[in-house]
């Protein structure tokens, strides 16, 4: 009865989560929501593969499709090339790119 119970509890809070509720402040949906991330990863990992651009002083975020860079490059090979690997990323709408070359 005790496990009965459980489950329905369990069940009715998944019903209520997968129930197409926004999970950002600006009402991405779970669908654009997890796709955001599968960018954000895709950027990052090929940002620690290059050898030019510094994967740590550089900041990912994406929201539906489009990648703002933010950070900190060494210089304006870096900046730009950080901007080239993002837009050629699969699933990137547009980029950002607010990156600043330190002095």
């Amino acid at each position: 009865m005790k496990h009965t119970a459980i489950s329905f509890a369990l069940a009715g809070l998944l019903a209520f989560t997968a129930a197409g509720c926004a999970v950002t402040r600006d009402q991405s949906t779970v669908g654009e929501y997890l796709d955001d991330s599968v960018i954000t990863t895709r950027v990052k990992a090929r940002f620690a593969e290059d050898k030019q651009v510094s994967a740590m002083s550089i900041s990912v975020e994406t929201l539906r499709g489009v990648v703002q860079l933010s950070g900190f490059a060494k210089n304006s090979t870096e900046r730009n090339r950080a901007g080239e690997i993002a837009r050629s990323t699969s699933g990137v709408k547009g980029v950002t790119n607010n990156i600043v070359v330190r002095p």
